[in-house]
């Protein structure tokens, strides 16, 4: 439980940290900073929370505001020392997806008890602020980049409920589910992994159509 509560702040922080990332590229205020941080950390969760019906995790605690506020902060007077500053919002963004892929299917799981909610829940919880983040600061989706994005968070939810379904305690499900998911993503940062495109094929030309 401790290491669960660990990622869950975890993937707070490191969101929130590539929302003021992506708003450092728009070289936007300190209010932008704080707006982009807080929809990348709590977008996914609140989604999650809403979809399962049960209390939103920020409004039951605001702690979790407090960490995106002061990620948010650092990152705006900090931002400057980070020579690639995309290329780290990209690792983070892993980092985060990897640690939210394994909370999402935890909650999925502890408040349905089905695992089919689970592995659902771990994905919108890991994708959905990143999504939101890419949209709100007109960058290019995560979705419509060809690498392994949602796969990874899909691997590490599946991880996470399989290991529960064997057994597992619910720190080491955690940790290796986390290792799958962000080793997923990792590869596809560090080695381009994709799958195989949709090819459209040309169509039938006029005088290959039957007639009656």
């Amino acid at each position: 439980m401790n290491l669960l509560l660990f990622l869950d702040y975890a993937g707070i922080a490191v969101f929130a940290a590539t929302g003021a990332l992506a708003a450092s590229r728009k070289q936007l205020d300190i209010i932008g900073f704080l707006f982009l941080a807080g929809v990348t950390a709590i977008g996914g969760g609140t989604f999650r929370d809403l979809v399962l019906d049960v209390p939103v995790f920020w409004i039951a605690n605001h702690n979790y505001l407090l960490v995106c506020a002061i990620v948010a902060i650092a990152v705006f007077f900090g931002a400057h020392l980070v020579e690639s500053r995309y290329r780290l919002l990209l690792w983070l963004d892993a980092v985060g997806l990897a640690a939210y892929s394994v909370f999402g299917a935890y909650k999925g799981l502890e408040v349905t008890g089905s695992p089919v909610i689970g592995v659902v829940t771990g994905v919108l919880t890991a994708t959905f602020g990143g999504i939101l983040r890419d949209l709100l600061a007109g960058e290019a989706s995560v979705l419509l980049r060809p690498e392994i994005y949602v796969t990874a968070a899909l691997s590490g939810s599946v991880a996470y409920v399989l290991a529960d379904l064997g057994g597992s305690p619910a720190g080491g499900a955690a940790l290796i589910a986390f290792s799958i998911a962000f080793c997923v993503r990792g590869g596809a940062l560090a080695y381009g992994w994709t799958f195989p495109a949709y090819r459209s094929r040309p169509g039938r030309a006029p005088e290959d159509i039957p007639t009656e």
